[in-house]
C-alpha cells in the first residue's frame, strides 16, 4: 500500500516539475522574442538619427 502512495506522489511530483519547466520555457521564449524585437527597433532608431546626422554634415 505505501509503495502505491509513494508511486502517484512521484509522479505527481514529475508530472508538477515537468509543467514547471513547460511554462518556463514558454515565459523565456516569450521574454527572448520581446527583447529581440526591442532591440531590432532601438537599432533601427539609432540608424535613423545617424542617417539624419549625415544629411546635415558638409561632404568633407
Amino acid at each position: 500500500m505505501a509503495g502505491g502512495i509513494m508511486s502517484k506522489v512521484g509522479d505527481w511530483g514529475f508530472k508538477a516539475f515537468t509543467a514547471g519547466l513547460g511554462v518556463t520555457t514558454l515565459y523565456l521564449a516569450a521574454t527572448f522574442s520581446v527583447n529581440v524585437y526591442r532591440g531590432l527597433s532601438w537599432h533601427s532608431a539609432q540608424s535613423k538619427i545617424e542617417n539624419e546626422g549625415a544629411k546635415g554634415r558638409k561632404p568633407e
